[in-house]
């Protein structure tokens, strides 16, 4: 029987003394500052999504190919920003202070990009956010057939090339999450520390429900109620799922999956070989995590460290409290990974192919 996976227990100051030092840096002034950057942030990518689809049915639009994928990737690649800015502090019960409200606009947006907001959710707080980059406890670097994400896991032949290959299967991302992934997790009784996992007929239903609603106001009613030629509306849908598979991926996995970022694993009595918050920042890579254009983009996920050791503040104090988290890590003599995001690429793509070779 395999021993319960846990942290080593804290002896370093880090965390207190930086709670303390940020306790300082985020007054009432600088909270609600932040709290009302949100509000603009969700109202402002809000409205250009909604502008973004109702020109759809432009008549201008008909006769113009061109215009129809432009904007069916900038209604893309918004509903993706939509859902790093707004989405991702719901989840976490950072946007507002009421639940409810949380709970809705997390829901409301992250189905209206076509994956099911209930089972990310699930995967994201009780798997990812308890042990990232621990193979068996974090879903998001489960075992893959086509692409090994660390030397833990085991190497198949396809492996030694996944470092050329893998830029076409993230171009399929969205789409594979759509229309695959998602049914794969509500079949699934395990899923890495995720254990005896059991979904109500209601609960597939809803999965089933919410897919057909993403198609029918993303490719049906355009069909129906424009004269845009039928394949121009399904070349440009799967343009767009395309850029925004690309952009997602690309600016997400570099997070957590490069040269610089550890993948720790327990020793015969369970032990990892980390504290908790000298974990969170072995296993992370920042890239311009003080940048306020980087913060307004990302949506804090370009701080990744700030994340996952505060992730119940809001992502807009990350660029504050960033600086703080480097110094007390120098401090501490604790890890902390920093590149720009061009770097972090190269990096994640010289980890893969790092893997293909060991």
């Amino acid at each position: 029987m395999k021993s319960k996976i846990k942290f080593k227990k804290a002896t370093s100051p880090f965390y207190s003394e930086l709670q303390k030092e940020v306790n300082i840096l985020l007054t009432d002034e600088v909270i609600k500052k932040a709290n009302r950057l949100l509000i603009i942030k969700f109202l402002s990518y809000s409205v250009v999504f909604v502008l973004l689809y109702v020109n759809l049915f432009n008549p201008y639009m008909e006769d113009k190919s061109w215009a129809v994928m432009l904007n069916y990737i900038l209604l893309g690649l918004t509903g993706i920003l939509l859902a790093f800015n707004c989405s991702h502090d719901c989840v976490h019960n950072t946007f507002s202070k009421y639940k409810k409200i949380n709970q809705v606009i997390y829901y409301i947006t992250f189905n209206l990009q076509g994956v099911n907001a209930r089972l990310w959710k699930k995967r994201h707080i009780a798997s990812h956010h308890v042990f990232p980059n621990v193979d068996g406890c974090d879903a998001d670097i489960d075992d893959n057939v086509f692409i090994r994400l660390s030397a833990n896991q085991p190497k198949r032949k396809i492996h030694a090339y996944q470092h050329l290959y893998a830029t076409v299967l993230y171009c399929f991302y969205t789409l594979h999450w759509i229309l695959i992934k998602d049914f794969i997790y509500v079949r699934k009784k395990e899923l890495a520390n995720l254990r005896n996992q059991n979904h109500s007929w209601r609960s597939v239903a809803e999965v089933v429900i919410l897919k057909l609603a993403y198609f029918t106001y993303m490719l049906i009613l355009p069909v129906l109620f424009t004269d845009i030629p039928v394949l121009t509306i399904l070349l440009s849908f799967l343009i767009m799922h395309l850029t925004i598979s690309l952009f997602f991926v690309l600016t997400l996995i570099i997070s957590h999956l490069s040269l610089e970022t550890d993948f720790p694993k327990a020793d015969d009595q369970g032990y990892l070989p980390y504290d908790y918050y000298e974990h969170q920042l072995a296993v992370s890579l920042d890239y311009h995590p003080t940048s306020r254009l980087a913060n307004w983009i990302f949506g804090g996920f370009n701080s990744h460290a700030a994340h996952h050791l505060f992730p119940g503040l809001p992502h807009t104090v990350y660029t504050i409290i960033t600086p703080a988290i480097k110094k007390a890590a120098v401090r501490n003599n604790f890890p902390y990974h920093e590149k720009s995001i061009a770097s972090a690429v190269i990096s994640h793509y010289q980890y893969f192919r790092k893997l293909s070779k060991c």
